[in-house]
């Protein structure tokens, strides 16, 4: 394709999308997201699961929060919630704030939500290859997003389809453009899934599990890619994972989940130093490390409770080395650790103590 090419297609027409979200009034003064008490319930035939039980964080441009806990915390329900894509029913939205710089996305209409969607929050999902569709090259499939969003001809698209993709370090970019998703690896197929997350220049970029099912040398370099381009564009980016270790190169700040309620949350300094939740130091003790060579790794015991039937007290009290009565019976606050530091334990100081 070449530069005459794309001058014949015409000016680029201005984004239809940019005008219908202007009337939202967002304030470059606030934060750019504020999530406040989220709360989402899903029905079932066992009853009402909590998936979401009061979650709040701040997350400023340029910064990486790093939302950490096992399977079935709410990490991927919270991130479904802020960009307005759960399935409901059985998921319902029941309290909470989600602001954009000022904004509630919570009381927007569906078409509101879909122009925020396309322009100013991105997400990156797990699974590239269901995610991406089968039957369509992935050229045209990052091509659409220019051609519904912003009205960009056929040849105008495909040029922004390979800037994209050669953005993201997808080499041959030109040819690349027109191989369908199984003909990609799993981290080029992932490469291709922040193409489209980052297309229309987003505020706030989620990452759900983006580095699931890949080698450890192919997850290094989604996590410096991603990490590059929030630097590069001051982009505020939502890292979600059950690894650990996954965010201790590229967070500013990290909120560990469990049973749908935060349980700490603090700069990653602190808490890779000394965590002040019994949850998050046993998440750290099962990293393997260098000097364990031939010792037993840690696991944490037992499972994490059915949401429809959570215990009572702190949920975590069943798997807790610390555990006492008062934690069976009472479920624990988010104490002040240290200014900006929070963690949800009656025993904080003796955890930090460790």
């Amino acid at each position: 394709m070449s530069d005459s090419d794309i001058l014949s297609a015409g000016p680029v027409p201005e984004p239809a999308d940019s005008k219908a979200i202007a009337s939202l009034h967002f304030d470059p003064t606030a934060p750019l997201l504020d999530v406040q008490e989220l709360r989402v319930d899903f029905h079932t035939h066992e009853g009402v699961a909590h998936a979401v039980n009061g979650v709040s964080f701040t997350l400023e441009a340029g910064r990486t929060l790093g939302i950490l806990g096992e399977s079935g915390c709410g990490k991927s329900v919270t991130a479904q919630a802020i960009m307005g894509i759960l399935d409901s029913p059985p998921a319902r939205v029941v309290g909470g704030r989600v602001l954009l710089s000022g904004v509630d996305l919570l009381t927007l209409n569906e078409d509101d939500r879909r122009q925020v969607r396309a322009n100013r929050i991105g997400m990156v999902f797990q699974d590239a290859l269901s995610a991406l569709n089968p039957v369509f090259k992935v050229g045209w499939q990052l091509g659409e997003l220019f051609r519904k969003r912003l009205g960009y001809s056929r040849t105008q698209a495909r040029h922004e389809a390979v800037r994209l993709l050669d953005l993201v370090g997808i080499p041959a970019a030109a040819q690349r453009v027109d191989d369908y998703p199984h003909q990609f690896s799993g981290g080029m197929r992932q490469r291709v899934m922040i193409a489209m997350a980052l297309a229309l220049d987003p505020d706030v970029i989620i990452a759900d599990e983006p580095t699931t099912a890949l080698d450890v040398t192919v997850q290094a370099q989604i996590m410096k890619l991603l990490a590059d381009l929030q630097a590069e564009r001051n982009m505020g980016l939502i890292l979600i994972t059950h690894d650990i270790g996954v965010v201790a190169d590229v967070a500013d700040d990290i909120c560990v989940m469990y049973a749908g309620r935060e349980v700490e949350k603090a700069d990653v300094y602190s808490i890779y130093d000394k965590p002040a939740h019994p949850y998050t130091q046993a998440l750290l003790e099962s990293i393997p490390r260098v000097d364990m060579k031939g010792k037993q790794l840690a696991s944490i015991q037992g499972l994490p409770p059915n949401l429809t039937q959570m215990p009572p007290g702190c949920a975590f009290h069943p798997r807790c080395r610390f555990a006492r009565q008062r934690c069976r019976d009472d479920t624990p606050p988010l104490y002040t650790v240290s200014p900006g530091r929070l963690s949800a334990c009656h025993f904080f100081q003796e955890v930090l103590d460790t």
